[in-house]
């Protein structure tokens, strides 16, 4: 139920359909293209405030590599078309210090995973074509594109080695038996057997097939078949569900892989969170594993020093705890040492990069409800903030002379930076400029709000465009999910400040008691107290806020997704009359159904203080248990969930919507039988958004 933010804005479905393309087309087409601008539409635009419509126009910009020369950054940019549904995905090349950009492709379709050559002659990337995705290579100029692999079954990911000699990819094994493997004679059967837990994971069932790793010799020519790392593994690298690349790297010499992965299966892999970072070495054959004793937790996105005697990865400590702190670990090849350089340091850390002189390593980490970039000195193990202000890095890399990374904030959407080593920032590129600037922004004021245990918990407030302060506004209290996951400067795609305030509505979200970034403490104390403190804390908000003469206190709502989806039914139950309208978006509404009905059984064992069926049983569940207070709700109430959420599953709203029904609450059901926990299809989005919208005016305007 953690909602990872950084990778849930970057993981958007893009149904895509593609049509052979000669290369001499294509490079008529990509050479000195210039960037996309979206079609001027006066409709559009006339409110000059943020619309779904308005959102779904936006590029999005992910994926930024530098060149081996440190110059120049291949980058991608989604675009969606509400009338057809989809999105398409193009690579672009920015030089950092000119900062022109120029179309690196432009074919029917997307491409992804651009990289660069270790020489920088050629960029790779994959394409999806005739029913197969593939390795293409093409010039940093755009021309003569061409496909270099051509692998039975795809590939859906690669990497080139530091020396040129290889390319490690990732691709999809059968492993296990299908039905029409065990049943020969009923091809038109259709059913699914399992045996073992697992079977379904967020959004999809087990099937037979298994992500695994893969290198190949490469030359310029053509990519072959290679070898299968983990040959007849039941495991996936990288690590469902929302894992990537970042945790596959090559040593500096080509001669060794690092791999994080779970190597567990069925009911332990239900229950635990121990992900190793194991070590390959492509020339002997042999393997091991670095993390074997002592490391427990989650170990992931190990990434190797410039000179090969050292491996920097983020590792939690506490097992079946998924939002553990993050430690920054390095191990020493050369002594065998491994340390911990995150002691004191009472923040998480990731996304690490080091400096060509093996000696800082760069990361970054979340501080008050932001996330900034820092610098370890691994010599006298201090740690510097570099970059400071109130919006989030979501990746970095090194570049000549600096770093470059991608930011975002509540007003703007993902644009890429260059930080200079005393933490001087410069936008570098642009990509929605024409767009935003022709919308009015809803203006983000950050609050420190006195909780009832004598602490403070910051609070975004958003405003509608265009306030006065001398007008009575409806509000909405937003209430996170995760549970730990800060409410901090993201930009989202659907639970987006700038659509919720551009509706005409102030928004008050809190950091409340669970959420992290404010020390571990802070973070850890949720588990076990779901109805407890972190409840006071969002009341604490919404009431100081109340306060202001602009907020009108007859017309106040609260929303919320996933945990902040169970939120609104705990809160339907007690709120003592404060709300006239409430929207719970795939939320928990029964803890013991949710124990068995759920897929990463470790996340509700460790939130919730163990089983349901537990000697004695654990508080939690009758405690904090929304249903168990369904005769207090007295709210219109709109319930929203996805037929393929198995994180928690649907069951769980239709139980509200029906209980709310029973009890003569005014209520809708909004239901999506092709989404998961997330809404990503371009019109469903739309629709979630128009009905989000009408629901509250109705009953709060």
């Amino acid at each position: 139920m953690k909602q990872s933010i950084f990778l849930f804005l970057s993981m958007i479905v893009v149904l895509f359909s593609c049509k052979n393309i000669t290369t001499e087309k294509l490079e008529q087409s990509t050479i000195n293209a210039p960037l996309e601008i979206p079609q001027n539409d006066s409709t559009l635009f006339s409110a000059g405030i943020m619309t779904p419509e308005v959102l779904w126009k936006l590029g999005r910009v992910s994926d930024i590599q530098v060149s081996p020369d440190g110059k120049n950054i291949v980058y991608g940019i989604s675009r969606y078309s509400i009338k057809k549904n989809k999105g398409e995905r193009d690579l672009y090349v920015l030089n950092i210090n000119s900062g022109k950009v120029h179309r690196l492709t432009n074919f029917k379709g997307s491409e992804y995973n651009g990289l660069w050559r270790p020489d920088g002659k050629k960029i790779g990337f994959l394409r999806h074509l005739n029913g197969s995705t593939q390795l293409w290579e093409v010039n940093p100029n755009g021309s003569k594109a061409r496909q270099i692999s051509h692998i039975k079954g795809g590939i859906t990911a690669f990497k080139y080695s530091p020396d040129g000699k290889h390319i490690l990819y990732t691709a999809n094994v059968k492993v296990d038996k299908t039905i029409h493997d065990r049943y020969p004679d009923l091809p038109k059967a259709n059913a699914k057997i399992y045996d073992e837990l697992m079977y379904r994971h967020w959004d999809h069932w087990r099937d037979a097939y298994y992500s695994h790793v893969f290198v190949s010799k490469y030359n310029s020519n053509t990519i072959k078949a290679g070898t299968d790392l983990m040959k007849g593994e039941r495991y996936n690298a990288p690590r469902e569900p929302f894992n990537g690349m970042e945790d596959i790297n090559w040593s500096p010499d080509g001669s060794k892989i690092s791999i994080s992965y779970k190597r567990l299966t069925g009911k332990d892999y239900a229950l635990s969170t121990n992900s190793e970072v194991y070590i390959y070495d492509i020339y002997t054959g042999k393997s091991y594993n670095l993390t074997k004793d002592g490391f427990e937790g989650y170990d992931d996105g190990a990434v190797w020093s410039p000179n090969g005697k050292m491996i920097v990865w983020s590792s939690m400590k506490t097992p079946g705890f998924e939002s553990d702190k993050n430690r920054i670990i390095v191990y020493n090849f050369v002594t065998g040492d491994t340390t911990d350089y995150s002691k004191g340091f009472d923040q998480s850390s990731t996304g690490f990069v080091f400096s060509p002189d093996s000696k800082t390593i760069y990361f970054i980490s979340g501080v008050n409800a932001t996330y900034q970039v820092y610098a370890l000195d691994l010599a006298t193990k201090k740690i510097k903030q570099l970059t400071h202000g109130d919006h989030n890095y979501t990746s970095i890399a090194l570049a000549d002379g600096k770093l470059v990374g991608t930011k975002m904030s509540m007003k703007e959407p993902t644009e890429i930076y260059s930080i200079d080593f005393n933490g001087n920032e410069k936008q570098l590129s642009f990509t929605n400029k024409s767009i935003l600037d022709r919308i009015m922004p809803a203006e983000v004021e950050k609050r420190w709000v006195a909780t009832t245990d004598g602490k403070k918990e910051l609070v975004w407030v958003i405003y509608p465009p265009h306030f006065d302060k001398t007008k009575k506004y409806p509000t909405l209290l937003y209430c996170q999910g995760g549970p730990q996951s800060a409410v901090s400067q993201f930009f989202s795609y659907r639970w987006n400040f700038q659509v919720m305030a551009s509706n005409g509505y102030i928004v008050v979200a809190p950091n409340r008691r669970g959420l992290p970034t404010f020390g571990q403490a802070w973070n850890d104390q949720i588990s076990g107290d779901y109805g407890g403190q972190n409840m006071k804390d969002y009341l604490s908000a919404i009431d100081a806020v109340s306060q202001e003469p602009y907020v009108d206190k007859d017309r106040l709502g609260a929303v919320g997704a996933s945990y902040g989806g169970y939120s609104i039914y705990w809160l339907a139950g007690h709120h003592q009359g404060r709300f006239k309208a409430l929207i719970a978006h795939c939320g928990i509404y029964d803890l013991p159904s949710m124990y068995a009905s759920t897929e990463e059984t470790f996340f509700v064992k460790h939130d919730l203080g163990g089983a349901v069926w537990d000697k004695p049983q654990p508080k939690s569940y009758t405690k904090f248990n929304p249903a168990n207070f369904v005769g207090q709700w007295d709210t219109p109430i709109l319930v929203i969930s996805g037929g393929n959420d198995f994180r928690i599953p649907y069951s769980q709203s239709m139980q509200a919507f029906n209980a709310a029904r029973l009890h003569n609450i005014p209520s809708r059901f909004l239901f999506f039988p092709d989404e998961s926990h997330f809404v990503v299809q371009p019109q469903n989005s739309i629709l979630w958004q128009r009905e989000f919208k009408a629901f509250l005016d109705k009953y709060l305007k």
